[in-house]
């Protein structure tokens, strides 16, 4: 059959992402609102969906989830290369917050998960060589200012599905990016992961960096599978920089997905959650249980701590590829490491010869540059608005026409900034509806005609974000003077907390929690700033005037918890604790709240039962007879061994 792009549904249960936090995010994830207000509610849910389909592969992406790539079948074989989640599961890995498992992520711009993972992008239909229908994604990244597209092109008869990307510079300095293709695998018990080096740098999120020689580590551990490591690790591979790039994920069959890609993107990871059972219980936590699954992961620098300069109006592309390998299962999982991934290596050079993917990012250039034939689903408006800004002060536009930011993207998101732009000056309104932190705006808002409450609630976000606390600070006095504001009195609790005043912070944080009660994450700060304060009474006392829909959330329990342990309250504590429905949704990545809490209860029960003081000994007792309940347990660090 010659290649199909079709639009369609996938449908799936789905938690529900929730409005966006609308409390800025200080010294966080702004301009981008913190989504972390999802739950653990499934329901069944269709997803808007793009696929492309040839005689060999049928991917299926989902635009409203960062174009996530969800699903890439082998069609002969009827073989998911992927690990497709069964569930839309949110949970606190990305930078702001929500971040689901399964497919391909493309994160790019700032580290770690993208803040538009959990977000629309653009796509668009677009002819490509032959006619082929090109699948284009695409938006704008509001914190480096740049727009970025990918190109997903499945030649008639192709076995690999090929992804052109392009990221360009067209802001006034040079500016450093970051990109990883986070491609998420089933994990198997005799699964193998191989890649064309010797040792890797191994992470092991207990704060420790190492390199060991690939595939064993110092005691003979053959890390290459996945099912071997005791806890949570990444694994850079060390690749060298004339061997072609790629890395791939193969079962005891020695069939898999590989992953190739032009020499750009040069670097190559393995992730695994690891066998502790914090790394089991956030397999089961993000999906279902057995659903377990690991990454493999394609980069633009060695490791993910370093981003790639570039220059003002440079520009950087290259293409993966993504198909089935298979390979000698003999050689694939033998124990000569060198002879298994060249095994692999010279299957790629067979099936896809060296040059091939220099070739399409040539022939896909052209194409790269071509207005959209068809839009298929829009993102959101913020390109747009940044274009009318653009046009406004004369500047050159930051994109070409390949990328369509048109006046049916903008919103309510975008309506007060194009006031400003219009008219000199935001709106009256009551509250805030989205945040910046651009410049430009920022001159915008200082040189309005005239200045509201709202403005200088504004410029104070934008002062604090650049790092100029005191200036900060004098916008928000001055929004409150013209009107009092929980959203004022709240930065300048978190402008208190910055300066370590922790008893005065929670003063102001009282003061808007009062005025916004039903908002839960005010809630959520106010709580934690009283226990921060040494007032953990008072924080108890508040939970008894606090809206039941607030009072009833999963992180309010836990600070509950943490206040009567800090009470010596150690009945209540027990009676949360042992609670196996408790559940804190949004429990990010790293965090060992539930557990620490649950060890400091049976520190004290201990210390008072016993006589002994609280030490180091004693807590190395608690750790090793008091394991924390499977639901309390999000540790990614390997468990020691008793």
């Amino acid at each position: 059959m010659t290649t199909t792009l079709t639009l369609d549904t996938h449908i799936m249960p789905a938690a529900s992402l929730g409005p966006d936090n609308p409390l800025p995010s200080l010294g966080g994830c702004l301009p981008y609102r913190l989504q972390n207000l999802y739950n653990r509610d499934r329901k069944p849910r269709a997803f808007k969906s793009a696929v492309l389909e040839n005689d060999f592969l049928r991917a299926t992406f989902l635009p409203e989830l960062g174009g996530r790539l969800w699903s890439l079948i082998h069609k002969p074989s009827g073989r998911e290369l992927l690990y497709c989640n069964p569930v839309f599961q949110p949970g606190a890995l990305a930078v702001c917050n929500a971040w689901f498992s399964g497919g391909v992520e493309w994160n790019c711009c700032t580290g770690g998960h993208t803040p538009l993972t959990c977000s629309p992008l653009f796509a668009a239909r677009v002819a490509g060589p032959n006619g082929t229908p090109i699948l284009r994604l695409y938006e704008f990244e509001r914190k480096l200012k740049v727009p970025y597209q990918l190109d997903v092109m499945l030649p008639d008869n192709s076995p690999w599905l090929f992804v052109r990307v392009k990221l360009t510079n067209p802001t006034a300095q040079p500016l450093e990016m970051y990109w990883w293709s986070n491609i998420a695998v089933p994990e198997t018990p005799d699964l193998r992961v191989l890649a064309p080096a010797d040792g890797a740098l191994r992470w092991s999120y207990d704060g420790k960096m190492d390199r060991i020689p690939m595939p064993y580590d110092s005691e003979r551990n053959d890390f290459s599978y996945p099912v071997n490591s005791p806890g949570s690790a990444d694994f850079f591979w060390d690749i060298p920089q004339k061997q072609r790039k790629w890395e791939a994920a193969l079962d005891g069959e020695g069939r898999g997905l590989i992953h190739a890609s032009t020499a750009a993107l040069s670097g190559r990871k393995l992730f695994v959650w690891g066998m502790g059972p914090g790394g089991r219980h956030w397999q089961e936590f993000l999906s279902v249980p057995g659903q377990p699954y690991i990454e493999i992961q394609g980069g633009l620098m060695p490791t993910q701590g370093q981003k790639l300069p570039m220059a003002q109006g440079s520009e950087i592309a290259w293409v993966e590829a993504y198909g089935l390998m298979e390979a000698d299962p003999k050689l694939v999982h033998g124990a000569d490491w060198n002879v298994a991934w060249r095994d692999v290596d010279d299957r790629l050079e067979r099936l896809m010869p060296s040059g091939t993917l220099d070739r399409a990012l040539t022939e896909m250039a052209p194409t790269s540059l071509r207005a959209p034939d068809e839009m298929l689903f829009r993102g959101s408006g913020w390109g747009a608005l940044e274009d009318k800004r653009r046009g406004q002060a004369g500047e050159a536009p930051m994109h070409s026409e390949a990328l369509v930011f048109d006046d049916y993207s903008l919103g309510p998101d975008q309506a007060p900034w194009l006031e400003l732009l219009r008219r000199g000056a935001l709106p009256e309104s009551d509250a805030p509806v989205s945040w910046m932190t651009q410049v430009e705006w920022q001159a915008l808002l200082e040189n309005a005609r005239k200045k509201n409450w709202l403005t200088h609630l504004h410029l104070g976000v934008i002062y604090y974000q650049a790092g100029h606390v005191d200036r900060a600070r004098k916008a928000w006095d001055e929004s409150l003077a013209l009107r009092p504001s929980a959203w004022a009195w709240r930065c300048l609790a978190m402008a208190e907390r910055h300066d370590k005043r922790l008893v005065e912070a929670a003063d102001l944080w009282l003061k808007s929690y009062r005025i916004m009660p039903g908002l839960a994450p005010l809630a959520v700060e106010c709580c934690q700033s009283l226990i921060d304060a040494g007032r953990s009474g008072e924080m108890l006392a508040l939970l008894d005037e606090m809206p039941d829909d607030v009072r009833r959330t999963g992180r309010i329990s836990l600070l509950e918890a943490k206040a009567a342990l800090a009470t010596d309250d150690l009945e209540r504590v027990e009676a949360i604790l042992y609670d196996a429905t408790l559940t804190v949704a949004n429990v990010f990545e790293g965090e060992l709240s539930l557990s620490d809490t649950w060890y400091g209860l049976h520190e004290k029960r201990l210390a008072k039962a016993t006589g002994i003081a609280i030490d180091d000994a004693l807590r190395e007792r608690v750790k090793k007879e008091f394991p924390p309940p499977k639901n309390l347990d999000f540790r990614m660090a390997a468990v020691k061994k008793k």
